[in-house]
Formats: structure tokens, sequence, C-alpha cells
């Protein structure tokens, strides 16, 4: 009997953590979103060739900020960076053997960042130089590409003696993707710039990378707080949502920041420097039920900046709600429905609008942006009962936020009997699952 109480609890966690993993790791908002890395190879050399490679984000709403992206492999063979243009490389490496020409990096595993914006033109191609930021594909498509040349040696100069790149690691700028090892593709075709000409790579490879919430951090980097007009009560983000680690270095007020900084390494010091809250967060949404008209209701979304050492450049929001099917105006904010399955249209991305407020700044008074949006209602489905103006979902910079416990959100007056009587329910159910297992 003991033996199969212990095995089925076995089972059961198991199957929760599975769950658990598999929806972290998995963005059901944007199933297909990755950033490709594609090597061409357009030309050969003596000992080598000459690659153009490209970085494409093809996710909807998640980008890369500053200080940008670092891009790492290992060489399969011994290979050597003669030069690279719109890019380079973090550390030359033993170059000793090498008398005459001395290649730009002689890395077995070499690191490259992209080069800052205003470096001399001849170090300079297209899509290349913007310090390593890369927008969203939801965003700017042609804001999600970032490309460099280099000129490989020591590789073989065909087809058939050039082995592929590996272990391709991608850091954009912190943790969370995971690459895949290079595969050979069709080669690709150029089109000249009069359109009348068309060559093509001499081989091209891919790179897949995609990005896990839980290899990026192991909290949560945002989370919601909620309010109403039928309700006094402002529902907070849940205690310590992103962890309390830097509880005893965050900064009480503004004024004392200064004395804060210069007791600080920013240039070494990795963890970030907070406004002390009890929930610890970087960033916080607040999601605001405002008014209620007879076919349409009103929202308030605020996002406040509690770093004091990041400005959010192009930062987005994604929101998950039902009524966002059915979006009528969104006030100093550019909005986009999100559709990844044709049967769903609940998921909408809120941006800044460019020279007006697309920079979240750093904590402080101007470290906030708000919005406003009217939408209309569904007299099918509508309703202020339980928690359904709250959104199910919310993402900052393609990161999930924690949210408050369905049970804390602000409730109509008239069904305070309804919660108790909710609350005994939960409990008597948990009873009863105790009791079965034990």
């Amino acid at each position: 009997m003991v033996s199969k109480r212990y095995a089925c609890l076995f089972v059961l966690t198991f199957v929760v953590a599975m769950i658990f993993s598999h929806a972290v790791a998995y963005d059901t908002l944007d199933p297909t979103g990755n950033i490709t890395i594609k090597w061409d190879v357009v030309s050969w050399t003596p000992d080598g060739y000459v690659a153009l490679v490209t970085m494409t984000n093809f996710q909807m709403y998640r980008h890369i900020m500053e200080p940008g992206w670092t891009l790492g492999w290992t060489w399969a063979k011994k290979e050597v960076i003669w030069s690279m243009v719109g890019a380079q490389a973090t550390e030359q490496g033993d170059c000793s053997k090498f008398k005459i020409n001395i290649p730009h990096s002689c890395m077995k595993n070499p690191t490259v960042v992209d080069l800052l914006p205003g470096v001399p033109y001849n170090q300079q191609i297209a899509n290349c130089c913007k310090g390593g930021v890369v927008g969203s594909w939801g965003q700017d498509p042609s804001a999600a590409v970032s490309s460099f040349q280099l000129s490989v040696g020591r590789s073989g100069s065909s087809n058939k003696t050039v082995r592929l790149p590996k272990n391709f690691t991608l850091l954009g700028p912190g943790r969370g993707y995971t690459c895949s090892q290079a595969k050979n593709v069709l080669p690709t075709a150029f089109i000249s710039a009069d359109g009348r000409r068309r060559t093509q790579a001499m081989m091209t490879w891919n790179v897949t990378c995609t990005y896990s919430q839980i290899l990026a951090s192991k909290n949560p980097t945002c989370c919601v707080s909620m309010s109403s007009f039928y309700n006094s009560t402002i529902t907070p983000c849940p205690s310590c949502s992103c962890g309390c680690q830097n509880k005893n270095n965050c900064v009480k007020s503004d004024s004392d920041i200064r004395s804060v900084v210069g007791m600080m390494n920013t240039t070494t010091s990795v963890a970030p420097l907070l406004h002390c809250t009890q929930h610890m967060c970087p960033i916080r949404v607040h999601w605001h039920v405002k008014l209620n008209y007879k076919k349409y209701w009103r929202v308030k979304m605020s996002i406040t900046n509690f770093n004091y050492q990041v400005n959010y450049t192009e930062w987005t929001l994604v929101v998950q709600h039902p009524n966002l099917n059915n979006v009528t105006e969104v006030f100093s904010f550019n909005y986009k429905p999100l559709i990844p399955y044709d049967s769903t249209n609940d998921t909408g991305m809120f941006y800044g609008i460019k020279f007006f407020n697309d920079i979240l700044l750093q904590s402080g008074p101007e470290g906030n942006v708000q919005s406003e949006l009217i939408l209309q209602k569904d007299m099918n489905t509508f309703t202020y009962k339980q928690g359904w103006a709250f959104p199910r979902k919310i993402y900052f910079n393609g990161d999930e936020c924690s949210m408050p416990l369905p049970e804390d959100y602000p409730y109509l007056p008239n069904s305070a009997h309804a919660k108790a009587i909710a609350s005994s329910a939960l409990a008597a159910l948990l009873l009863l699952v105790l009791l079965t297992f034990w």
C-alpha cells in the first residue's frame, strides 16, 4: 500500500514537472519564433573562403537590446579568421606561427561581436554596426537583421574540403538561446541591384537558435499588478515575484542612488541595481480597468522601470486577453495583433512610438510609459465577474511576467460571498485529493 502511494505521488510529480518545463521552454504565443544564422560562402580564396553571415530574428516580440549579441562557435579543423568586416572577434588568440600576414583571430573557438555605430565606411557592410542591437520581426522586419563578413583561412577551398563550424552559441545579450548544429541547405540566390542578373553562393549552411526563459533566468523579470474602478483594493505584484536575492543591495529612494552607484563598479557588476520594492522586479506592468460604457470598456496600462542601470530600448509588451479580438482604439502605443493560430485572436503586441516613448528610461520620475485602450464589448462573453477583465498572460520584452493568483484579483463588491464559497470549495477539493493519495 505504501509503495503504491509513493508510486502515485512520483508519477504525479513527474507529469507536473514535465508539463511545467515544457510550458516554460515552449512559447505558445510565438511557436515558430527563432533566430536563424545563415552562412553564405560567396567566394573562394587560395586557402579558404569569404563568407557573408546573416543573423535574422524571426521572433515576433523578442529583440536583442544593448549591449547586443555575442556569437561563438568552434572550428572543425585548424581554421583562422584572416579579416572581418562589420564585426570583430573579441580575442586574437595565439598567432605566433604566422610571421608576415597576421590573422584577425587564431582562436579555436572565436567569439564575435557587432561593431558600434559610426565606424569607418571601409569597415561596414549592409545591416552591420548597430552595437549588436537587433529588432523583433513583429516590430520592424528591416531592423531584425544583422550581418558581417569574414575571410577564413586553412579551411580548404572547395565544397568537399570545407567543414562546417560546430557548437554555436548565442548571447542576446544574456543567456537563454540554444543553437542547433550547422546544416547544409540550398545555396542562397542573390539578385543584382538592377534585377537583371542572378548569382548564388558557393555553399550555404544554417544554424537555428531558439529561446527558453528558464535557461535565461531562474526567476521572472517582470510582474503584474491590477486595479479596477469597481473595487478600491489594488492587487499588488506577488511578494518576491522576481526573487529577493537583490533585497540587500536595493535603493530605497531616488535620492540615495548616487551614493549607491559610487560604491558599485557598474562595468563588472552583474546584479541589477533595483529600487526597493516588495516584488523586487526590474519591471512592473499595471493593468487598471478604468471606465465602463454601454458598448465599450476602457483599460489603462502602465509600465514602470525599477532598474537604475538599464534603459529599455524598443521595448515590447504582449498581452493575452479574449477581448483583444475587438480593439477599438489604442492611445500612445503602437499596437499589432498576434495571431499564432488561425482559430484564436486573443493576443496583441504593444510597443512605443518612435522618438516619443520607444525608450523606457531607467528608474526614476521618467521611468514609466502609459497607454489606454478602448475595447468593444461582446455581450455574449463580456463580464466583470471572476476576474474576466484582467489579462491571462503578459510578456515584457519576450519574458512572461509573474501574475497574481486568480483569487487575489479585484472582484465585484457583490461577489464577496461567492469568493468565500469558491475558497471553501477549493479547500475541500485539496482535502479530497490528500485523502485519495494517503
